[in-house]
């Protein structure tokens, strides 16, 4: 929760502006959730739905609702969903909790208020949000108690971690720990401090491996996202990691974690010091990270989130062990075909020849690196893959890289009838075509990308 844009030390900056405005600067970060989601692709006729509540760059008097099926590609559910009968609303954290119901809870006042309380609300279908109440946090002394984060652990129990300081140095924010003392959520512990992760850490957000929980606070002072483990919620933890050691850069702060479909995990953080939402994904339960990308569509626009990930009914379906053509959705008489092992998106019709249309029919079989998702086949036994992020075919090595190449996650295209093909091992790309071949691309949030991205199977073409 750093003022943004500018970057200098927090406490600098609210010292010196603390007469300012309400609009001079806003605090941005993200709140958390246990990634506790089994990692695989969804079933045919479902689909993985990742759902934020994130607060507005230009407003933090309200906040908007957005659903993605790639965490990749937001896109709008509802402008201003949910505003608070009085106060504010940053730094909302989002649980689909066990009634059924959506709650957030939030920071309820501007950075340069005392603030003591932190909101709720809930939802029945993410559009609609009801105010719940607001809860004075009861730590001795409180000055500020921001960015609520949810926690559930593996037995069920919620907790909220937030960040806290007291009038001795109301810019020194430590995290606590509260569990709910009933199933409503309107009960809680008091709160304790997180022992091992200290003063002047802010944003915590923790998930939960096996046995071991890992946090990742900003530390103040440096800037940076750090990284610490404990065997127990409470602590201790040991911080593990510091300074640039993801390659996340400085200025960032409100991480926040989801597991994709292949088992990645990806955090989301604000860039607050440039203005721009990342998103950085690990496949080594949390070693390596990949270089961050800004969030397509809300980068610059959303603020300080955390992800709810469910599997839902009425997604795309596909047969597997059957032969089948695709045609593209935006130029339909155009579809796939093999053209010396690559991919590509010529005119193919019941005029062409028997080759042609032969190149263009695929057997549709069970994803080579996990079933549940999709691979495909050419008469010769070679498999579709991406190789340098071009689409094109050849014999399976028995690889583990082989099989993730080749294998993709089915999406809902952009037509009735329409599917898009994510690649598994590359989260948030997609089969697409450009200048009429066939490549693996980063979703960038149009509907041009979507558009491209977006084939039918149809009746194969031999």
């Amino acid at each position: 929760m750093t003022p943004h844009p500018a970057a200098p030390s927090r406490r600098a900056l609210l010292r010196a502006l603390a007469a300012a405005p309400a609009s001079a600067a806003l605090l941005g970060g993200a709140p958390g959730l246990l990634g506790s989601a089994l990692a695989a692709a969804p079933p045919s006729g479902s689909a993985t739905r990742y759902t934020i509540v994130p607060f507005l760059d230009s407003d933090d008097g309200t906040v908007d609702v957005y659903q993605s099926d790639d965490a990749t590609d937001f896109r709008l559910l509802r402008a201003s969903a949910y505003t608070p009968p009085a106060g504010r609303i940053r730094d909302a954290s989002v649980l689909r909790h066990t009634d059924g119901h959506y709650y957030v809870t939030y920071t309820t006042r501007t950075w340069q208020d005392t603030s003591t309380t932190i909101g709720f609300a809930r939802s029945a279908d993410r559009v609609g949000w009801t105010f719940l109440y607001d809860y004075t946090v009861p730590l001795p002394g409180l000055s500020r108690a921001w960015a609520p984060e949810w926690f559930v652990d593996g037995d069920g129990s919620v907790h909220l971690v937030v960040s806290c300081s007291t009038t001795d140095n109301e810019w020194i924010f430590t995290p606590y720990l509260m569990r709910a003392a009933d199933s409503a959520l309107t009960a809680w512990t008091s709160p304790v401090a997180l022992v091992g992760i200290g003063a002047n850490h802010i944003d915590t957000f923790i998930v939960r491996t096996g046995s071991t929980y890992h946090a990742f606070p900003k530390n103040e002072t440096t800037k940076y996202i750090e990284y610490a483990t404990a065997s127990h919620l409470a602590g201790p933890y040991t911080i593990r990691r510091t300074g640039d050691w993801a390659g996340w850069g400085g200025y960032r702060e409100g991480p926040a974690l989801v597991q994709l479909d292949n088992g990645t995990w990806r955090m989301f953080f604000d860039g607050y010091g440039d203005g721009t939402y990342y998103y950085s994904d690990s496949r080594d339960t949390f070693a390596t990270w990949t270089a961050p990308a800004a969030l397509p569509a809300i980068s610059g626009r959303a603020r300080h989130f955390s992800v709810v990930k469910e599997t839902v009914a009425g997604g795309p379906s596909l047969a597997r062990n059957v032969t089948r053509s695709f045609r593209s959705a935006n130029y339909p008489t155009r579809s796939w075909q093999q053209q010396s092992s690559l991919l590509n998106l010529p005119v193919v019709s019941g005029s062409s020849t028997a080759a042609q249309r032969q190149a263009a029919t695929f057997t549709v079989v069970a994803g080579l690196a996990d079933g549940g998702g999709f691979s495909f086949r050419d008469a010769s036994g070679a498999y579709l893959r991406h190789r340098d992020f071009r689409a094109r075919f050849d014999v399976n090595d028995g690889t583990r890289t082989f099989a993730e190449d080749a294998t993709f996650v089915l999406r809902a295209g952009t037509t009735a009838g329409s599917v898009r093909f994510e690649s598994y091992n590359h989260p948030g790309h997609y089969l697409r075509h450009y200048a009429y071949q066939l490549r693996v691309e980063r979703a960038n949030g149009t509907d041009l990308f979507r558009q491209d991205s977006s084939f039918l199977p149809v009746t194969a073409w031999a």
